[in-house]
This record gives C-alpha cells, structure tokens and sequence, in this order.
C-alpha cells in the first residue's frame, strides 16, 4: 500500500486537515466516493477504517485495486466501479461518507440524490465529510476542463445543508494562501496540458479526473518530495488554520450530519 508519488502541494495541505479530522472520529465502516489517486482511502485505512471505494473510472478502479492489493485480501477495503447515487446500500451501514472534489461535479438534481443517498446508508451519529473547490471568483479553465457546475461559499454550503435536511458541524477554509500563490502557474499548465479536454463530455472530463497528468501541477519529478511534504509544508498548515474562516480560500472542508425528523 505504498505511494511514492510525489502530492501536490494545495493536496498536501488537504490532508493533514482531513487527518486532524479524523482522529476525532472514532473508526468504524466508510465508503468513499470518486477516490482518485487513493490518497484519502489510504489515510482511512492507516487510522483503522475498512469500507468501499466507489469510482465512475474504469482505469481509476484498476489503479486503486493494485495499489491497495493487500487491504483487499485482508478485507479492510473494495474497490468497485459504480456510481454511488444509484447503488442500493444496506440503510444505516456506514459510519463515514467522504468525498474529495466530487459534488461539484453533479448536477442540482444529483447533488441532493447524492446527500440522499448519505443520508439513507449513515448510521445513527454518522457523518459526511466533503471537499469542494470555493468560490465562483475562482472559476477557471480548470472547473471547465473537469467539468464542474459550481464552486461553493460558505453561505451556499450553508443554504444547501438547510434545503436538504443537514446540519453543518465544521466547516474550513483550506490551502490558503499557497494555492492562491500558485493559481497563476497552476491556470498555465492546464490550459497547457489538458486543454483538448474541453472537446469531451462532462461525464468523461469527470472520469478523468481521478488519473490526471499534468507537468507541475499534479505529477512532479521524484526530487520535489524533499521539498514538498508535510513536514515542509506545516508552516502554510499553520497559515491556512489560522485563515480558515477567510473567503479567500480555494477550498472548503465540511463536515455534515442529516437532521432526521421526530
């Protein structure tokens, strides 16, 4: 279950949020959406979690099945190809519902079918944790070439959790400033690289986001792991703490719980 990948830097910074989290959260049964790359299903899996992973990607759901080879002989995990908003999940069966850069790739329609689903399979005090780009100032090429409807506020993430039902226990701004500092570089290779996305679907820009290569932007030469890590990175963890409440942040973390009714 090893990755030597080297993780963008703004994703490093996601997940040393995403592991404070969770070490408030006492481990029990996920599923994870749209994993990507695996980076938060292996974190899942190293604080003692065990459920399933769900990807639209044919090719993301080969990746991740090597990579986590031997968490799925030993049972902790399951990696399967399906969409999540129409599976049938055992009701109340999971603790944990997460996704990273996932909703704002659905429609309103499958937005609230998406939180419906949480909602039917969480068990009694589970939770739903989610990270989504913020901010429509920020709508660049690359919310285009991902195939994105929208980028969320504070207040929208707000006015959506009381249309649907669900009660916000944390909210935070993340990857400000660094990724801010870097948006400029960030915008050049894309439109560089992936460009030619534009011609595809929304469906198939949306696949492709799990496996995506871009010089500098999402892959980096093995060197850039001494300088980009945790550990170099804590002083902009600490900067992005201290601002979490700022609207210019990049990215919001949420963690949501449904309001069932008496």
């Amino acid at each position: 279950m090893t990755q030597s990948t080297v993780l963008p830097p703004g994703t490093i910074l996601q997940l040393m949020h995403v592991r404070e989290r969770l070490t408030r959260i006492k481990p029990g049964v996920f599923v994870e959406v749209g994993p990507g790359t695996g980076e938060i299903t292996a974190l899942l899996l190293e604080l003692g979690w065990r459920g399933t992973a769900y990807d639209l990607s044919t090719e993301t759901v080969e990746s991740l099945q090597i990579r986590f080879s031997d968490a799925i002989r030993a049972g902790t995990l399951m990696v399967a190809e399906a969409d999540f908003c129409t599976l049938v999940l055992e009701p109340q069966s999971v603790d944990l519902v997460i996704s990273s850069m996932v909703i704002e790739h659905l429609d309103d329609a499958t937005e609230a079918q998406y939180f419906e689903k949480a909602r039917a399979c969480l068990t009694a005090g589970g939770v739903a944790i989610h990270l989504v780009p913020a901010h429509m100032r920020y709508w660049g090429i690359e919310d285009d070439i991902a195939g994105h409807f929208r980028r969320y506020s504070y207040a929208s993430t707000q006015a959506l959790a009381d249309r649907l039902g669900w009660q916000i226990e944390h909210m935070s701004g993340l990857t400000f400033p660094l990724s801010n500092l870097l948006l400029p570089l960030s915008n050049r290779q894309v439109k560089q690289h992936e460009a030619d996305k534009l011609a595809l679907t929304y469906l198939d820009r949306t696949k492709d986001t799990g496996h995506r290569n871009v010089p500098y932007k999402t892959t980096f030469p093995p060197y850039y792991r001494y300088v980009m890590n945790r550990y170099t990175l804590f002083p902009f963890y600490v900067l992005q703490s201290v601002f979490a409440r700022t609207s210019r942040a990049m990215v919001l973390y949420v963690e949501l719980k449904p309001i069932h009714s008496s």
